[in-house]
């Protein structure tokens, strides 16, 4: 169903794929937006590598709300920081990318329980972030991207 990727000795391992999902961020999502149109959008995230899930918050409404309930086939892709080659003027860059289905999280506590990960990928205070998830609580909406298909690779751009 998926695409093997075509240049397999650029591929990472799985372990260096878990590091730049947990590492990485930011990502940009991409759903099936009006009239068939891709749309894709920079987003935060929290990924589970036990659950092998990627979480994600955002607004109750909105245009990627309104794709996901049309269809929750998604992807998402993740950049590392370019990294310098030894010639001085090219650079090797890693890259994540994931297929699978989102799954929007109805229930409150869950939904905190999220909105609390993702936090913890930050360097804010915890009372910043408390205070954060009590105001918006009640007008988020947490999903999460069930892994299907994830691959990664480190490219020569030059």
């Amino acid at each position: 169903m998926f695409r093997p990727m075509r240049r397999g000795p650029q591929a990472l391992t799985d372990d260096e794929i878990k590091e730049l999902l947990t590492t990485a961020t930011r990502g940009v999502l991409s759903v099936q937006g009006d009239d068939g149109y891709p749309y894709g959008f920079p987003i935060n995230h929290y990924y589970d590598a036990e659950a092998g899930r990627i979480y994600f918050h955002g607004a109750n409404f909105g245009h990627r709300v309104d794709a996901i309930k049309r269809d929750p086939k998604v992807s998402f892709c993740v950049f590392g920081e370019d990294e310098p080659a030894d010639d001085g003027w090219s650079y090797f860059v890693k890259s994540v990318i994931v297929f699978g289905r989102a799954e929007l999280i109805e229930d409150e506590a869950e939904t905190e329980r999220v909105s609390r990960l993702l936090c913890s990928k930050f360097p804010c205070p915890h009372e910043y972030a408390d205070g954060e998830v009590a105001k918006d609580l009640h007008r988020t909406l947490c999903f999460a991207l069930n892994i299907e298909s994830v691959t990664g690779k480190r490219v020569h751009e030059s």
